[in-house]
């Protein structure tokens, strides 16, 4: 079997030393749609370099080297079609806020194998620290269809209750024709966001955006609207890909606030709201 669990879970920790620039945070902030309208002084937060405040996201890129997805695939034990893999989930863990510029370790190992049938999900958690100590850990969940039903743990299941009552705050947002292509330059090459033939040999009609593009532009969304803006309140950010979201289309965001979180959906307007972003959650201060 291309998948071995027992020998992914085996594999020993993966440890990278990491740096990045502000003009890495800048990039990243435009990936996912920073700077509309560009002289606005709530945008020229996250794209000036002279009053730069980092979006907690940007952990899942920082070092520019491969997403977590990719990591994971490139572990002893797994051997799969790139075409038959997709993100599941991400949750994320700020331990302070991220420095505009930096230098880190970053620790990464398989921590988890389900067996859900018809897919496989492997957890792959990524701990970042530096020399003021932990920065960030991350998790990332990832889905190889057609590799399950060998008998194993199921997992535990991520389904949340839906929010009760109309939410407190929407907004629409327009994903740019280019941004796959803009937001692909922070790391994640994956040709299923770019080129339209693998796209089409992994099940869609065209390109899709990148789930972590769609993660960052949730999260800014959150902290524009229901965190003053204030990008140091973020303590954790969690979600599961419910669906894709195409370039062009429009994402609608629905956020509920609660006890110290911000529960999240998100959807596609041009096609029935289908889902896009469910059982998400934003930790805050």
């Amino acid at each position: 079997m291309p998948l071995d669990a027992a020998a992914a879970l085996a594999a020993p920790p993966r440890t990278h030393a990491i740096s990045w620039t502000a003009g890495d945070v800048l990039l990243y902030h435009l990936g996912i749609g920073a700077g509309r309208p560009a002289t606005d002084p709530g945008e020229l937060r996250y794209t000036l370099e002279s009053r730069l405040h980092v979006l907690p996201s940007f952990a899942t890129v920082a070092g520019g080297g491969p997403p977590g997805v990719i990591a994971g695939l490139s572990v002893p034990g797994v051997d799969v079609d790139l075409a038959r893999v997709l993100h599941g989930g991400q949750s994320l863990t700020v331990h302070r806020p991220l420095p505009a510029e930096g230098t880190a370790t970053t620790t990464d190992r398989i921590t988890a194998v389900y067996d859900k049938g018809t897919a496989a999900v492997l957890v792959l958690r990524t701990e970042a620290a530096d020399a003021d100590g932990p920065l960030w850990s991350c998790d990332a969940e990832i889905y190889v269809r057609g590799e399950g039903g060998w008998g194993g743990d199921r997992g535990p299941s991520v389904r949340r209750e839906a929010p009760a009552g109309p939410p407190e705050r929407t907004c629409d947002l327009t994903v740019r024709e280019d941004q796959a292509l803009l937001y692909r330059l922070s790391g994640d090459l994956n040709p299923l966001h770019a080129d339209p033939a693998f796209a089409a040999r992994a099940g869609f009609p065209r390109p899709v955006l990148h789930g972590l593009c769609t993660y960052g532009m949730t999260l800014k969304a959150v902290v524009d609207t229901l965190l003053d803006g204030d990008v140091t309140r973020v303590r954790s950010c969690t979600t599961r890909f419910a669906g894709v979201a195409y370039p062009g289309e429009t994402l609608r965001i629905r956020m509920w606030r609660g006890d110290g979180q911000v529960r999240v959906t998100v959807s596609a307007v041009e096609r029935g709201e289908a889902p896009v972003l469910a059982d998400t959650a934003v930790g805050h201060r």
